[in-house]
């Protein structure tokens, strides 16, 4: 991976002057629209930098308000340290989660990748709804999906395989023709992929990507989480997962949140 000073990349000019001799990483994991960047710094802590341009439909604005929230009820995920907007973008100074995150943890098992995100995610999900000031309601992500369509923001080609060479109009009004009728809210990370979720020494050490965080139905999480272990795990690690999580499966709304994120 290519390191680059501080310096030479057009980071905020507050922090180029804070951190004159850092060495700055973009990381390429995740399918964020943001720059990520991790900071290095001789002597001191790693950081992180997170940059998007300002926008209608940006999400860091949203992160930082939910790793905020995160803070104050005490569940690990990075710690905002300083925001500005500067040239035309949001940006974002947080701390770094310890660990790696559990796509890329080679020395656990999968049962064991499977229980720590279980877990997680029931931690998560057992905060009171009334606690969590965010929104996420289905009519508010639907609604934010038809403007994502209109505002050309959905890319068909980069549809899950099995709706690939559909038009985003059709995979809409599939999603608009299949609402579940149960609706089973809790506080949920939004986009609950292993990648999202960080382990340390065999335990979990926090969330990370928090933008879409929010009141949602927990299929939200448990269809991603399900569809993220197939691809990284294996089909046979979903029943272990639903077992360790505490539900049966529920396929249709599983099929109806994997529908709403290709418009995300």
């Amino acid at each position: 991976m290519r390191r680059k000073r501080a310096n030479t990349v057009n980071i905020p000019s507050k922090w180029r002057e804070q951190f004159p001799q850092a060495l700055i990483e973009q990381q390429a994991i995740g399918e964020s629209r943001a720059d990520v960047f991790r900071l290095r710094q001789d002597g001191g802590a790693d950081l992180f930098l997170k940059a998007e341009p300002v926008g209608e439909f940006g999400e860091l604005a949203h992160e930082i308000e939910r790793l905020r929230w995160l803070q104050q009820v005490n569940l690990p995920a990075p710690v905002v340290l300083d925001a500005l907007t500067e040239n035309h973008h949001h940006w974002l100074l947080m701390t770094a989660v310890p660990g790696q995150d559990l796509a890329s943890a080679n020395t656990l098992s999968a049962a064991q990748i499977v229980d720590i995100l279980a877990t997680a995610l029931g931690t998560l999900h057992q905060i009171p709804i009334a606690q969590c000031p965010f929104d996420h309601t289905l009519d508010q992500r639907i609604a934010l999906a038809r403007q994502h369509l209109s505002a050309g923001l959905v890319d068909a080609a980069d549809f899950d395989d099995e709706r690939l060479g559909r038009s985003a109009e059709d995979v809409l009004a599939e999603l608009l023709s299949t609402q579940p009728n149960t609706h089973d809210l809790v506080v949920a990370h939004g986009d609950a992929c292993l990648p999202n979720f960080m382990v340390q020494g065999g335990r979990f050490s926090g969330f990370i990507d928090c933008g879409r965080l929010g009141v949602s139905d927990r299929y939200q999480d448990l269809a991603l989480a399900a569809r993220s272990i197939e691809r990284n795990l294996g089909p046979e690690w979903v029943k272990p997962f639903f077992e360790r999580y505490g539900v049966e499966p529920d396929e249709q709304r599983m099929r109806f949140y994997c529908l709403l994120d290709e418009f995300f």
